[in-house]
């Protein structure tokens, strides 16, 4: 935290000299060997670290990639596959960067909902928590205009549909689109954008990253009893050993599974169609991002309806910005004056709803939204034979039974006249499908950042530890028994 005295001491004539005109190792010293750190983080603290290293694993991985990648309609398929087969490792740089990248996500959900949590978003950390929103809201950009790259199936036609949505912008909206394409349609001009923006912006998440450790810096970490340090000897510990052989730890923990994903399931995290060079002339049938985008995606999707002169689609747009927007004021969303939720059992139930939410949406945005969530509880489809009758007007007769009402429609169909125009139909039966659920689960996302507002105000929170060193040996205190003497 700011303030805190240094404890580096040169120890040579050459530190001294360094010390007095470039003091990079007394900061290195400060910031990450002597930083005092609550004592009590436990192993959710852990993933800053591990985020650390997942962007490193990015840079140097796309940088090596970049060298053999060719930015044009025509060769960006095959430069990926020459990576894969003739470049000396390029599968093993392939696999780590495209695994690399849920890895990233996987590790920033955590971060994410760690924060919200323990409540670190709450002052004297509220621009700390912005910095964190505006380094995942970058992740995003680069992780869909990563997507295009390998010119897939997938690659090709998710982001027809994801630059279309600029189009739906009152006003400006074509130009915008046709400014973001670089033409009317996709072509060598937007995939030579997209790779430059995709070499650059992790490099731009690097720098807001320097500026987020340096906001932590200032106030200091949270922990989870949300208890602000009041003694720096008995609340904190240094950094080094004690965190750095913590998240050392974790971080090997965490390179094992990567690893796995790698050299066992490289291709499970991904779609199978995007291993299809991409068509403009055939459109999978099912479009889907990838999976750390899919939340946002089922909501995007949710809205269906138009709101007065708002069309859906870009109500659907406006939806899908806004759940990453809210995410911004959440400090001034949550009145509470208790950080933790280990503090408020209200808050934390609900905290555990919204988690399961999220999840939730992540499997809508994966499905089909026309498709039944429960097929077994689907009744079955009914024909319907539409015709015109004598008087000219429109007219329709269902049948149901299977087999045996096709066979009556098909009768049916051979005593109308010609000029009937008479035609049959398969229609579903109702059924609750996913784009029912996800405008449900639409509603419960926004609701709860609502819901936090008022808890916040109403709710009766436990009572706090007086320190984070009490709350230490609170936990650590050893059960009442009666000692036995020796003999």
């Amino acid at each position: 935290m700011s303030g805190h005295e240094s404890s580096y001491t040169p120890n040579s004539a050459f530190e001294r000299w360094l010390d007095k005109r470039l003091p990079i190792i007394r900061f290195a010293n400060d910031t990450v060997v002597s930083f005092p750190t609550p004592r009590n983080l436990n192993y959710w603290y852990v993933f800053g670290g591990i985020l650390a290293v997942c962007l490193m694993i990015q840079i140097i991985t796309g940088v090596i990639l970049a060298m053999h990648y060719e930015a044009s309609v025509d060769g960006a398929f095959a430069s990926v596959e020459r990576i894969m087969r003739d470049v000396p490792f390029g599968w093993l740089l392939r696999y780590i960067h495209a695994n690399g990248a849920s890895m990233f996500f996987i590790a920033v959900y955590i971060h994410m909902f760690r924060g919200l949590y323990y409540g670190s978003y709450k002052a004297p950390r509220e621009v700390l928590w912005i910095l964190g929103c505006i380094i995942y809201l970058l992740m995003m950009a680069t992780a869909f205009l990563g997507y295009m790259l390998p010119w897939g199936q997938m690659s090709y036609h998710g982001a027809n549909v994801i630059t279309g949505l600029f189009g739906a912008i009152p006003l400006v909206g074509e130009s915008l689109q046709t400014w973001i394409l670089g033409g009317p349609s996709i072509g060598n001009q937007t995939l030579q954008r997209f790779f430059s923006l995709h070499y650059l912006l992790p490099f731009m998440i690097a720098a807001v990253v320097i500026l987020h450790i340096w906001a932590l810096h200032v106030p200091g970490n949270n922990n989870p009893t949300g208890v602000e340090v009041q003694d720096i000897e008995k609340d904190t510990v240094p950094f080094h050993p004690y965190y750095t052989v913590k998240d050392g730890f974790a971080i090997a923990i965490f390179l094992i599974m990567f690893a796995v994903f790698v050299f066992y399931a490289p291709t499970v995290l991904g779609h199978a169609d995007n291993y299809i060079e991409a068509n403009p002339l055939v459109t999978p049938s099912h479009i889907v991002p990838e999976w750390y985008m899919l939340p946002f995606y089922a909501i995007l999707r949710a809205i269906t309806f138009d709101l007065g002169p708002i069309d859906a689609k870009l109500l659907g747009v406006i939806f899908m910005f806004a759940a990453i927007a809210i995410l911004f004021v959440v400090p001034w969303l949550d009145t509470s004056k208790v950080k933790s939720m280990r503090y408020r059992p209200v808050a934390r139930q609900f905290f555990l709803g919204f988690v399961f939410v999220c999840l939730l949406l992540g499997w809508c945005g994966a499905a089909n939204p026309d498709d039944p969530v429960i097929p077994a509880l689907q009744g079955e489809a009914s024909l319907v034979v539409s015709y015109t009758d004598a008087g000219g007007a429109a007219a329709s007769s269902t049948y149901r039974g299977g087999d045996e009402a096709y066979a009556a429609a098909e009768a049916f169909i051979a005593t109308l006249p010609v000029a009937a125009k008479a035609s049959l139909e398969a229609v579903p039966a109702p059924a609750f499908q996913f784009r029912h659920l996800s405008l449900i689960l639409t509603f419960l996302y926004f609701g709860y950042f609502v819901l936090l507002f008022f808890i916040g105000l109403s709710e009766k929170t436990k009572p706090l530890p007086e320190s984070i060193h009490k709350s230490v040996l609170k936990a650590r205190r050893p059960k009442s028994g009666t000692a036995v003497p020796a003999e």
